[in-house]
């Protein structure tokens, strides 16, 4: 999906043009994947532009940080401020953003301490994730061949640059067998996540979503989708989730900031329930893009943008 160019990018603390939005090559997140970052989605409402759950988000930034002993060298709110700034500076009244913050140039060894922290912001138009028909009919999955990274490995908790190297396995995989995208199973044959979602199955009116310890990483949406759920009184169950569920499910759907609530409508080319978005799919569907589309938000998860 190409990007198209906007006018600034953020980085560390000055607005700059987009084509000189640049790093120098022996900065030690280009050798060594030390990055950290996020994606949010700043969507256009009918009660105006407002970024869903900007301070989750952040808080999840910030813990990716800190995992690998590095420091953001800006508070909290002077990048909530940043981040508005580009999205108003770039016109911009629905996008994407991508916060990222890296270790830069310095030493080019493994250890990364005396590297500086940097941080840049950029947003761009990002339209329907897994393609066009996706959120309507639904998306054909594979269990892929590749497990998500054991646990003392990789803290799969953080958002970090380096874990997508197998997220990007994942997805080639899937690819190339003509698959939309694959399901990763942890390293005890539990179901995992997405290259880039979380996952939930619904059996009997029961939902089911694997926990922390599946190497899953915590997503904004995904918490979203569990409270709703459980305003709308179904029994949700974060627990270890047998592979054999994936073929009995009577429903299954991704979720993400990209994907958003995305059907599973096969996996493995065995239909999911009837082959098309099951009932509780379409409710936490409607449910989530009331709240994004129509600006009907009773849970605080929306920040409106203000303009000058």
């Amino acid at each position: 999906m190409p990007i198209k160019p906007v006018a600034k990018i953020w980085m560390n603390g000055k607005l700059v043009d987009w084509r000189d939005a640049n790093i120098h090559i022996l900065s030690h997140v280009i050798h060594y994947g030390s990055s950290w970052f996020e994606g949010i989605r700043c969507y256009k409402t009918k009660k105006g532009s407002a970024i869903f759950r900007l301070d989750k988000h952040l808080e999840r930034l910030y813990d990716s940080v800190k995992i690998y002993h590095a420091v953001i060298p800006y508070t909290r709110k002077q990048i909530e401020e940043a981040i508005v700034e580009t999205i108003k500076v770039n016109n911009m009244s629905s996008c994407y953003v991508r916060p990222i913050v890296y270790r830069g140039y310095g030493d080019v060894g493994v250890n990364p301490l005396n590297n500086p922290v940097d941080v840049a912001i950029a947003v761009w138009d990002w339209g329907i994730y897994l393609g066009p028909d996706a959120l309507t009919k639904g998306i054909d999955v594979c269990v892929s061949s590749w497990t998500r990274p054991a646990p003392n490995t990789l803290p799969t908790i953080a958002k970090a640059g380096g874990n997508y190297l197998n997220a990007q396995l994942i997805k080639i995989e899937a690819i190339k067998a003509g698959f939309t995208e694959g399901v990763a199973l942890d390293v005890n044959g539990y179901v995992s996540e997405g290259s880039g979602e979380n996952i939930f199955m619904v059996k009997n009116r029961d939902v089911y979503t694997p926990p922390f310890t599946s190497s899953i990483l915590p997503g904004v949406t995904r918490s979203s989708v569990l409270t709703l759920l459980k305003e709308f009184g179904y029994r949700v169950q974060e627990v270890p989730v047998a592979r054999e569920m994936l073929s009995v499910a009577d429903e299954i759907f991704f979720t993400g900031t990209a994907a958003e609530i995305t059907p599973i409508r096969s996996v493995d080319r065995l239909p999911v329930g009837d082959g098309v978005p099951g009932p509780i799919t379409k409710q936490m569907q409607t449910a989530f893009f009331d709240i994004v589309h129509n600006g009907n938000d009773t849970h605080g998860w929306l920040k409106f943008i203000v303009n000058d």
